[in-house]
């Protein structure tokens, strides 16, 4: 049997031994990078109330940046006391469905009390449908895996008072241009959901016009802060979700106008705007 300084000069020894070291290098490489994205903001920046949101309905178009339309949505609004009900659907043109109904209550802030989304239909990469009872914590999603079998998750978190799921259209209303940046928390909707920050940040005005009529808008990027290893995995493989930007009409009555962005977790940057029903 050949001795240890025999075996350890052997060739295979020395390859897996240098190999070893590699990995320990690399392991202790991505723990130094890793640092800056354990420490996500914990400090909730829930949005104060401006004006009273209340009734409301209006019509959308979903498009690709280049035009195409996609898909018809509605957005409609109800308030009874403190409570809103606000739901956001479109309708493909694939037969998928994309339809979130948020409750939340804006008593000097606002909260998110539940939100129900479905994402269904070829349009979406993941199929599910998700439930956030933000009182409890409890988050419910329901998806199918590679198979085809549909599997259930249940879990219970501490979510934050400043969970925006469902809210953002409604938020950057609210959201002074003059302040630098406000910072909410969202549950990221995957098979597997987390939470992450978005980070909301004031750009610049722009003028638009209504016919002869002139208005301001002002413009909002939305930047998803992913934090822990995730993060650092997303940000070495160049994944990081794409920002998102919001234009809202400026004045005493602001109004949402148009967004850019991903409408699901790893989806492409579509644009949702105002639009006009068939036959007028």
């Amino acid at each position: 049997m050949p001795g240890w300084d025999e075996l350890r000069g052997h060739k295979w020894f020395r390859w897996h031994g240098e190999a070893r070291t590699f990995w320990f290098r690399m392991l202790a490489v991505l723990l130094a990078y890793a640092a800056p994205f354990q420490t996500i903001p914990l400090t909730a920046d829930q949005v104060r109330v401006r004006h009273m949101e209340g009734l409301m309905h209006g019509f959308l178009a979903l498009r690709t940046l280049e035009g195409k339309r996609l898909a018809d949505g509605e957005i409609s609004q109800i308030a009874e006391g403190n409570r809103v009900t606000s739901r956001l659907i479109f309708h493909f043109k694939d037969g998928s469905v994309y339809d979130d109904t948020t409750i939340f209550s804006e008593r000097g802030t606002f909260r998110l009390l539940s939100d129900h989304l479905v994402e269904r239909g070829p349009s979406f990469k993941q199929p599910m449908e998700t439930s956030i009872d933000a009182s409890s914590g409890q988050i419910t999603v329901r998806y199918k895996d590679p198979a085809g079998k549909e599997k259930i998750l249940k879990e219970r978190r501490d979510l934050p008072p400043d969970i925006a799921n469902g809210l953002l259209l409604t938020l950057v209303k609210h959201i002074q241009p003059n302040v630098p940046q406000t910072t909410v928390s969202m549950v990221a909707t995957t098979p597997k959901p987390r939470v992450v920050k978005l980070e909301i940040r004031p750009e610049g005005e722009k003028a638009i016009a209504s016919g002869n009529t002139k208005h301001e808008t002002v413009r909002y990027v939305v930047k998803v802060k992913i934090g822990g290893v995730a993060g650092l995995m997303a940000w070495l493989l160049r994944k990081q979700p794409p920002d998102m930007h919001v234009w809202v009409l400026a004045g005493d009555a602001p109004a949402f106008v148009k967004l850019e962005g991903p409408l699901y977790a790893g989806g492409p940057v579509w644009r949702i705007e105002l639009a006009t029903p068939a036959g007028f």
